[in-house]
């Protein structure tokens, strides 16, 4: 049996969901596609997305939940192609402040979300 899948969306958990949403947008133009609230309001979803592949960005925010996220040695993160000139995009992340870690050998770079979560930014085209 050949099974075919495809991507629909990738869960991180955020700490400030509006903190989260102003980040994601500001830094990667991602904006809300879809959400779900608890009826209790112990949790709400966003799907956040690029209006372009269909991939979404699940943002997790829990009511209880009342301390950072540990992501300890976990080496995962997202990666992001900009449509941009990616000079001048860096040069915005490093001027808000948002850029982490530089490879300039590799041509990339990783920017921090307000959660610590690492998102590696490529140029579209290679």
């Amino acid at each position: 049996m050949e099974i075919k899948s495809r991507f629909d969306h990738y869960n991180i958990n955020v700490l400030d969901l509006q903190k989260s949403l102003e980040f994601y947008d500001k830094a990667l133009g991602l904006k809300e596609v879809r959400r779900k609230e608890s009826s209790d309001g112990s949790f709400v979803l966003v799907y956040i997305g690029d209006s372009t592949t269909g991939f979404t960005l699940e943002l997790t925010w829990l009511r209880d939940w009342d301390r950072p996220y540990k992501l300890g040695d976990n080496e995962q993160h997202l990666c992001l192609r900009v449509e941009n000139d990616y000079d001048e995009t860096r040069a915005y992340h490093k001027k808000m402040g948002w850029v982490c870690y530089e490879n300039e050998k590799m041509g990339l770079y990783f920017i921090n979300d307000p959660d610590g979560y690492w998102i590696e930014i490529l140029p579209l085209k290679r």
